[in-house]
């Protein structure tokens, strides 16, 4: 990362909210924990597994107040059984539109449980991971 990108977000992290900086700090632990190891590339493919049974989601209810971060967490909880990186640019732009353009935590986070619930339908009818 350049110096002038660093200096940039920590001159935006300073501008915030006590709250807003735990929040930020939370999401980027949050991306930090959807990045796993390089993929190993062997020379011979792995065989296909065989289909496993997906499981129903876990409903968590949505506290009253909850923070987009927090109702992340919560639908990662309820939807254990997707693949977060995939909806990976769809999470950080939501928390991206609700902390640096204002954007209402609830509209995201409704827009949040739309996109986890469509991954979920996708999983069950065998077009996503």
């Amino acid at each position: 990362m350049s110096k002038e990108a660093q200096e940039k977000i920590q001159s935006l992290f300073e501008k915030l909210s006590a709250a807003d900086q735990d929040a930020v700090t939370s999401f980027a632990e949050f991306l930090l924990s959807r990045t796993g190891p390089a993929p190993v590339l062997s020379e011979k493919p792995p065989a296909p597994a065989a289909r496993a049974e997906i499981p129903e989601p876990v409903h968590v209810p949505r506290p009253e107040d909850e923070r987009v971060v927090a109702a992340i967490k919560r639908l990662s909880k309820t939807y254990s059984m997707l693949n977060k990186n995939s909806m990976l640019g769809a999470t950080s732009d939501l928390v991206t539109q609700h902390l640096m353009q204002g954007r209402e935590a609830g509209d995201v986070i409704d827009e949040l449980e739309r996109i986890f619930a469509e991954q979920y339908r996708q999983l069950k009818e065998g077009g996503a991971d």
